[in-house]
Formats: structure tokens, C-alpha cells, sequence
């Protein structure tokens, strides 16, 4: 066991030392080959005490639904494409057309109307946070002994330090906290002059690590160091939220070798930054097979959003884009491979959605859930693992009540069950309804991305009539949203907007503060962190206490 003990260290060391590797590329040591390799990866992971598995959730950001390699497209994602192969890939699988409500809904299994989050996404200047009094992913797989780790981007708010990732369940964090930045100096301006860095290690900013690395490689290696350090036969959760596929396009140099021939620089900058990710995943499961987890493991891929065609991203032949309630803002990227699976090399067509994540890892992790935790998701493993059918019948897309209203919206339309100028899609079973303004509806063909510069000569377009606020599409018979049939099934969009009615008296008020000027990285030391504390608010309210009564005393001496 110490001749194990040291090769870990060494491991750790070497992580240290050269960074960025693929375990392929590291020379074998004097008498080592690589069966002895395995060999000690099985003996890490030997007599684990537990059958908890190790659980390894992997987001990627703004990545399109067309773009990885088994949906048909140009650029080679072969670790995803072999990974989903030996896997179970999810092929009706929902998420949130943006950063901060996929994420909020991943880690609290709620919808937005239930966390008040259900408008755009947390701005870096706004005294917002997913609210505390919400229960935790983590925070729950802490109380059943995981060790939990999460590496990259939070978008989940931090104008209080109880907002932290640390203060919300994991054990570490090193990362972003903001919705994007610079890949490489990782600072961000949110406006002309409001400006700061975007890089920390638990609590604090991590200026050690500004050493001008890619992030997508710099939060691979600290996987690597994670696992290294970590004993297999303890349970792990590992959330690795990449800041890769999102704007700024940016990537190293040697990942556009096999993609100059895309004329279109936006996708070939796009491209890269895929490939680039894809070896990242490649390095995280040789690095899991290493160190003894990968046979007790499930890993999680999956999309945080639509892609976003003017930044290189396609969801064709999907409808719409990244911030849209159409199939091309939601409908997502992604796939479960482990050993763990009894139907592996499957396609599941059941309906999955990211609240789903939440009771399903508990009840794998062994874990319990408070009845008076109302979740909105569902425990779908058997559905994902052997093949049955799921549990779920609907999805709440959102209720947005402050989005930009529909013009022509009105509660006549929507036969006086709904106001239909209110942003809103609901699915149930085949049927998807969609009020108010769901958002840019183009369908964006490969074509479009042919020419130097962004073309919509290329788009599909549809004239709506004047007026329209209410779509209904049958998505298993149309998933493309080509048939609009609101017009034809009136019965069956009287019933969705009935059930639109019913989510919308449980919902929560709206979070959606204005900004605080007290956020500005010029009052941090330059990065951008927890500004709101809780003696300053304690003081102001002293001190108004203190002025009213002064006041009342002023105004009494007066009447004397």
C-alpha cells in the first residue's frame, strides 16, 4: 500500500509539474508498463466498502444540438461519439434555453417559477443568488459522505459570500462565477469601465493560477489533480461546468489544424474550441480509469443550452437558438456511460429533463429526500438504464411574466385561461404550446455557415400571421416545428393552457433586482466577488432607526 501511496504522489506531482496531459502521452517509469498501470487503477478502486457509485457531471456551455459528431456534424467529437456509443445516448432530452436557469434547475431539481429565477439569467452587478433557502445537489450528497468537488463556471450568483459555491455544498470550487470572460487572462467587463477578474480557488480570487492557460485545459488539469489526490473507495461527485463552447471564441492554436477549410471563421473558431473540449473529456475519463473510479462511476454529458449560430453554434434541423423556447434553444446534447448501465449501447426516447439530475443522483448516491422538498423533476434511472418508460408526462419550458410582452397578446386569445401575451411553453406528452414572444425562430442549415461572414440568405423563415401568440406542435410527429396546429386541435390548446394556468399559482415572485453599484471590481481589489454584507445592512437600518427617532423627537419638541 505505500509503494501505491508514493506512485499517487508521483501521479500528482507529475500533474503538477507539466500540466496539461493525456495519459497516453506520460512515459512510462523504469520496470512500468501499462498493464501495471491498470493494475493499479483496479487496485485503487478494489474493496470499495460502499456501493455508492461516483458520480461525474459534466455541462457543457452553448454547445448546438447538431454538434457533436453522432447528430451528423463536420466537426470530430470522437470521445463524445465513443462515449454515448458504449453509453445510453438521451435523445429527448430537455434543459433551459439559458446559462443561470439550466443551472439552477440542475442543482435544486426545481423549476424556475419555484426559485423565482424564471427571468434571464443572474448579471454579474445584480444582488441576486440562487436563494438560499433552497436545498443543494451537493448539500445532499454531502450528508450520505460524498466528497464534492466542483470545477468551472457557477452562474448561480455571488453578492453574498453565503452564495458561494463553498457555502452551497462543495467541498472546493475553482473556477468562474460569472456567465463568461476571457479563456486565457479570465477577466470580464460587463460594461465600459465595470470590469474585473474572474478566476477563483474556493473563497478567493486565484491569481496563482493566472498563468495564461486555456481554461477548458486549466479546469481539466485540476480534474486530474482531484482525482489524483482522492481515495477511489470513498464516493465522489465531481461537477465539471466547462466554460467551452461560450463566447468569447476563443481556442489554442493546434485545434483549427483540421478545420481550415470552414470559410466561416465564427464556426471554425467554434469548431476548435469542440475539439479542444472533446480531448479535455477524453483526458477527465482516462484520468477516472487511472485512478480506480472509472468501474463504480456514471458519467453525465450534457448541454447547458441551445447553441447560438451568430457565435458558431448549430442546432439544425432544429428550430431557433440558444434563448429561445424553441426545440433549438432546449433540447439538448446528451448521454449517460457507465459500467453501471444494464442497457448500454442504447437510445432512450423517453422525456428527460435537467431537473430529472437532482432525485436521480440522490436515490443512486443512497441518499433521501424530504418530503417537504416539492421537487419538479423525477427519478429516471430505471428509464435510462434498463429501458422503461418514464415517469414523466410534462415539462414546464417557463413562465416568464416580466419578458417583453406579446403585442397582440391577450386573455381572448387564449380563450380567457391565459393572457397569451405572457411568454410561456409547456409540454405534455407529444403536444408542445408556446405563448407571447418565444424568441428568434429561424431554422439555420449547414449552408448558412458556408461564406466568411454570418449569412442569412441561407435561413428558413416563416411569416406568422399578424397578430399570433399562441403555437401548438405535435413534437413527436413534428420535432422540426414545421406544422403550426393551434388552429386545428382549439380542445387540446385550451388544456395546455389550463395546466399553464395551474404551474402558474404555485409560482414564486420574480428575482430580478436591479444593479448594485457597490459590485464594481474597482471597490474588490479588481475582482469580481461578494460585495453585500450583512453588518452594512444592519447599519443602515440602526441608522435609519436612529434618524426616525430623531425626527420624532425634533417633531415633539416643535408641538411643545
Amino acid at each position: 500500500m505505500l509503494a501505491v501511496g508514493v506512485l499517487a504522489g508521483l501521479s500528482v506531482l507529475s500533474l503538477l509539474t507539466y500540466g496539461y496531459l493525456s495519459w497516453d502521452s506520460l512515459e512510462l517509469g523504469p520496470g512500468e508498463t501499462e498493464a501495471t498501470r491498470t493494475r493499479l487503477g483496479e487496485e485503487l478502486g478494489a474493496g470499495a466498502p460502499s456501493s455508492q457509485p461516483h458520480i461525474i457531471f459534466i455541462l457543457a456551455d452553448d454547445q448546438g444540438f447538431r454538434d457533436v459528431g453522432y447528430h451528423g456534424s463536420e466537426i470530430r467529437t470522437p470521445t463524445l461519439d465513443k462515449l454515448a456509443a458504449e453509453g445510453v445516448k438521451l435523445e429527448n432530452y430537455y434543459v433551459q434555453p439559458m446559462c443561470t436557469p439550466s443551472r439552477s434547475q440542475f442543482i435544486t431539481g426545481k423549476y424556475q417559477i419555484h426559485t423565482g429565477l424564471q427571468h434571464s439569467i443572474i448579471r454579474p452587478t445584480q444582488p441576486n443568488c440562487l436563494p438560499l433557502d433552497n436545498v443543494t445537489l451537493p448539500q445532499k450528497l454531502k450528508e450520505v459522505g460524498y466528497s464534492t468537488h466542483m470545477v468551472g463556471k457557477w452562474h448561480l450568483g455571488f453578492y453574498r459570500r453565503e452564495c458561494m459555491p463553498t457555502q452551497r455544498g462543495f467541498d472546493t470550487f475553482f473556477g468562474s462565477l460569472l456567465g463568461s470572460g476571457d479563456y486565457y487572462t479570465h477577466f470580464k467587463c460587463d460594461s465600459p469601465g465595470i470590469c474585473g477578474y474572474d478566476l477563483y480557488e474556493n473563497d478567493n480570487a486565484a491569481w496563482d493560477h493566472d498563468n495564461g492557460i486555456y481554461s477548458t485545459q486549466m479546469y481539466t488539469q485540476k480534474v486530474q489533480q482531484i482525482l489524483a489526490s482522492h481515495n477511489p473507495r470513498k464516493p465522489v461527485f465531481l461537477y465539471i461546468a466547462y466554460q467551452a463552447v461560450h463566447s468569447p471564441l476563443q481556442a489554442p492554436g493546434e485545434y483549427f489544424e483540421h478545420y481550415r477549410s470552414i470559410n466561416n471563421i465564427n464556426r471554425r473558431r467554434y469548431a476548435a474550441m469542440l475539439a479542444c473540449l472533446d480531448e479535455a473529456i477524453n483526458n477527465v475519463t482516462l484520468a477516472l480509469k487511472k485512478y480506480g473510479y472509472y468501474e463504480n462511476s456514471i458519467i453525465i454529458y450534457s448541454s447547458d443550452n441551445g447553441g447560438q449560430p451568430m457565435a458558431g453554434g448549430s442546432n439544425w434541423p432544429l428550430r431557433g437558438s440558444k434563448g429561445t423556447y424553441w426545440e433549438g434553444g432546449i433540447r439538448a446534447v446528451g448521454f449517460v456511460h457507465s459500467p453501471l448501465l444494464k442497457n448500454k449501447g442504447s437510445v432512450c426516447k423517453e422525456l428527460v429533463h435537467i431537473t430529472d439530475w437532482f432525485p436521480t443522483l440522490i436515490t443512486l448516491a443512497e441518499g433521501q429526500i424530504n418530503e417537504d422538498i416539492q421537487l419538479d423533476g423525477y427519478d429516471i434511472w430505471e428509464t435510462i438504464s434498463e429501458g422503461r418508460r418514464s415517469p414523466r408526462v410534462d415539462i414546464l419550458h417557463n413562465i416568464d411574466p416580466i419578458y417583453t410582452k406579446a403585442k397582440n397578446g391577450s386573455w381572448a386569445a387564449g380563450y380567457g385561461i391565459w393572457n397569451t401575451a405572457i411568454q410561456s411553453a409547456i409540454r405534455v406528452n407529444h403536444w408542445k404550446l408556446l405563448t407571447g414572444n418565444p424568441g428568434y425562430s429561424d431554422w439555420v442549415p449547414p449552408q448558412a455557415f458556408s461564406n466568411a461572414g454570418p449569412n442569412r440568405w441561407h435561413n428558413e423563415r416563416v411569416s406568422w400571421s399578424a397578430g399570433k401568440t399562441v403555437w401548438l406542435f405535435n413534437i413527436t410527429a413534428d420535432p422540426y416545428e414545421r406544422v403550426d396546429l393551434s388552429a386545428r386541435y382549439p380542445d387540446v390548446v385550451k388544456q395546455l393552457l389550463q395546466r399553464l394556468s395551474q404551474f402558474n399559482k404555485t409560482a414564486v415572485p420574480v428575482r430580478y433586482p436591479p444593479k448594485d453599484p457597490r459590485s464594481n471590481p474597482k471597490l474588490n481589489g479588481g475582482v469580481w466577488g461578494p460585495w453585500f454584507k450583512e453588518d452594512e445592512k444592519k447599519k443602515k437600518s440602526d441608522k435609519s432607526k436612529g434618524a426616525k427617532k430623531q425626527k420624532k423627537n425634533k417633531n415633539k419638541k416643535k408641538a411643545n
